[in-house]
């Protein structure tokens, strides 16, 4: 899949140090694209330091630094014309009767506030340039429950509105906004379900209408497609990676 026009363009990613961030970056890198990667862990292995590339570690939680983050690869790679806003975390299917308000706050500040922040950080010089693209991650479990607990349902439920609202105020100003829901994903993020003797994988697998799980190259993917010019009538709206969970 080769998409020329990300030649030079420069591509924010969350949560880029693993699973669909990583495949993400990885992806945007091998197309040409400058990427400002951020993640609260340090450059993995996998990817290469090169010209192309800025990481910066800082925790999307604490506002200052995401900011700072987001800065300091500006002033090395230029202003990004695409957003992935993909940094998450599970909150082990927990009901809201098991969720404290300290777990509650982290998952929405984790998956659901850094998104915000990153939004509204790099809108103002996309509508400067009457351009500009958001991937905002979300989840079967922001169309349905059973994807997740109270915490995670809540905030991905919330990526979706949000993501709708910001397409629909500023798409005449050049701005496109979508989410992408994956089902059943291999990442380390999901990696309770591998342990042991695999089980829950296995049960998730077989529930799944194409009865396996999903490589985080193939979310990469459909965000090269999603992000590109031949996505530019897609406009706030929710496109499942769910091998067909959703239709069930």
């Amino acid at each position: 899949m080769q998409f020329d026009e990300y030649r030079g363009q420069t591509v924010l990613v969350t949560g880029a140090a693993s699973g669909i961030g990583l495949a993400q970056v990885q992806s945007f890198l091998a197309q040409g694209a400058n990427v400002i990667a951020i993640d609260r862990q340090p450059q993995p292995q996998a990817l290469e330091s090169t010209a192309t590339l800025c990481y910066e570690i800082a925790d999307v939680t604490d506002a200052d630094a995401l900011v700072a983050a987001i800065a300091a690869g500006i002033d090395v790679l230029g202003d990004p014309t695409i957003v992935c806003n993909t940094a998450g975390k599970l909150d082990a299917y927990q009901p809201t009767l098991a969720t404290n308000l300290k777990m509650w706050q982290d998952i929405l500040a984790t998956d659901l506030t850094s998104q915000f922040i990153v939004v509204n950080t790099v809108l103002p010089t996309m509508l400067a340039a009457q351009h500009g693209v958001f991937v905002n991650m979300a989840s079967i479990a922001g169309l349905v429950g059973g994807g997740g607990g109270a915490a995670y349902t809540a905030a991905k439920h919330a990526i979706i509105g949000y993501t709708k609202q910001l397409d629909l105020d500023y798409a005449a100003q050049g701005i496109r906004a979508n989410c992408i829901a994956p089902g059943a994903i291999d990442t380390p993020m999901n990696a309770a379900d591998f342990a042991g003797d695999g089980k829950m994988a296995k049960w998730v697998a077989n529930e799944t209408p194409a009865k396996r799980w999903a490589q985080p190259q193939e979310v990469a993917d459909l965000t090269l497609f999603l992000a590109s010019q031949h996505a530019d009538y897609i406009h706030g709206t929710v496109v499942p990676i769910d091998g067909g969970w959703l239709a069930k």
